[in-house]
C-alpha cells in the first residue's frame, strides 16, 4: 500500500441507537455517561470474561444476507486541514455471504461515479494505488474478533461464508482455559463499562485487539482499541509506522454495527493522512438486492438501472 493503512478497527464510546427498523442512526457521543452506576467486576476468570464477550458478539452472526451503507472517509493534511484529495464518499450495496459489493462514489458537488466492484473487509484487500478505496474498512457488520489474514488478498478472492442454520444438539461440553490468541492482562471498570486489556499470545500483526470495553450487564461490545500499520512511501523508500484505530459501535435490529472509526498514525509520523475518520452512515439490511450488483461483468448491460 502507498500512503494508506490496511485499516482494522478499534472502538470508541458508543450510545444507545434508536432507529427505525432496518435503518441505522448515528449514535450520540460520550455514551459512557449512560453507564454512570458502579460496575461490579464479574466473578469469572479473566479468560472467561473474554470468552463471554466474544460469545455474545458472535451470537449475532452471521449478519443479514444484504447490507447497504454510505462510507465517508475524511483525511487531514500535515497542517491539520482537510485533505480533499484523499477524502471521499461511497455508497455501497453488499452481499454478506461472500462480501461482494457494488460501490459508487458521490462527490461533494453531487456527481455520481461509475459502478465499481468491491469486497469490503477489514485488513484483507490488497488494493492498487489508483483504487485505494478498495482497501477501506468494512462492512459495518464485520467480525471484529477475526484475525487479520497472513497476507492481503486481491479483490477477486472469495472468502469462505460464515456457518448458517441451527447448531446440532450439545451432547457434552469441554471448558478450555487457554485463549489461543490473547493473554488477558487485566479486567477492571472504566467509566461505567467493563474494561478488558489484551496482549497477543502470537502473531501480533494478525491479532490486533488491545483493549475492549463492554456493557457490564449484557457483555455487548461497545469500545475496542486495536493496532495496525501505516506504510508511507516517498520515492524508493517506504517506512512503516504504528497506527491506532478507535471504532464506535451502535445497534441495528439488535445487531452490533460499526458506525465510526478514528485512526491516528503514531511513531513520529507527521505528514499527510496522519488522522483519518471513517463514518458508516445510512446502514440498512434490505431483504434482497439484484444479483447483477455482485457480478461486475454485468455492469455494462445495466447502466440504466445503476443504483443511486
Amino acid at each position: 500500500m502507498n500512503h494508506r493503512t490496511s485499516a482494522l478497527l478499534l472502538m470508541a464510546a458508543v450510545a444507545v441507537l434508536v432507529a427505525a427498523p432496518g435503518v441505522a442512526s448515528t449514535p450520540a457521543r460520550g455514551a459512557h455517561a449512560a453507564h454512570a452506576m458502579p460496575v461490579p467486576l464479574p466473578s469469572m476468570s479473566p479468560d472467561d470474561v473474554f470468552y463471554k464477550i466474544r460469545e455474545v458478539f458472535r451470537s449475532h452472526r452471521p449478519p443479514p444476507p444484504y447490507e447497504t451503507y454510505t462510507l465517508v472517509r475524511q483525511d487531514n493534511d500535515a497542517e491539520g486541514y482537510p485533505d480533499y484529495a484523499s477524502s471521499y464518499t461511497f455508497h455501497i450495496w453488499m452481499r454478506t455471504s461472500d462480501k461482494a459489493a457494488l460501490g459508487r462514489e458521490f462527490s461533494r458537488l453531487g456527481a455520481i461515479g461509475q459502478m465499481e466492484f468491491m469486497r469490503p473487509q477489514f485488513n484483507s484487500v490488497d488494493a492498487p494505488n489508483d483504487h485505494m478505496e478498495l482497501a477501506d474498512p468494512g462492512p459495518p457488520t464485520a467480525d471484529l474478533f477475526e484475525p487479520a489474514p497472513a497476507h492481503p488478498h486481491p479483490v477477486s478472492w472469495v472468502p469462505t461464508p460464515e456457518p448458517t442454520g441451527t447448531m446440532p444438539p450439545v451432547i457434552g461440553r469441554v471448558n478450555v482455559s487457554v485463549n489461543a490468541d490473547y493473554y488477558v492482562v487485566n479486567v477492571d471498570a472504566d467509566q461505567g463499562l467493563l474494561h478488558v486489556v489484551l496482549t497477543p499470545r502470537r502473531d501480533p500483526e494478525r491479532n490486533r485487539l488491545r483493549e475492549l470495553w463492554v456493557d457490564p450487564r449484557t457483555f455487548e461490545l461497545e469500545k475496542v482499541l486495536a493496532t495496525d500499520r501505516f506504510e508511507y512511501c516517498a520515492g524508493q523508500r517506504c517506512d512503516i509506522y504504528p497506527t491506532l484505530f478507535t471504532v464506535t459501535l451502535g445497534r441495528l435490529d439488535g445487531i452490533p454495527i460499526v458506525t465510526h472509526i478514528h485512526g491516528v498514525v503514531e511513531g513520529g509520523y507527521n505528514s499527510d493522512d496522519r488522522v483519518v475518520e471513517y463514518s458508516f452512515e445510512n446502514i440498512a439490511f434490505p431483504r434482497s438486492l439484484p444479483n447483477w450488483y455482485f457480478d461486475p461483468r454485468q455492469y455494462a448491460s445495466h447502466l440504466a438501472e445503476a443504483p443511486t
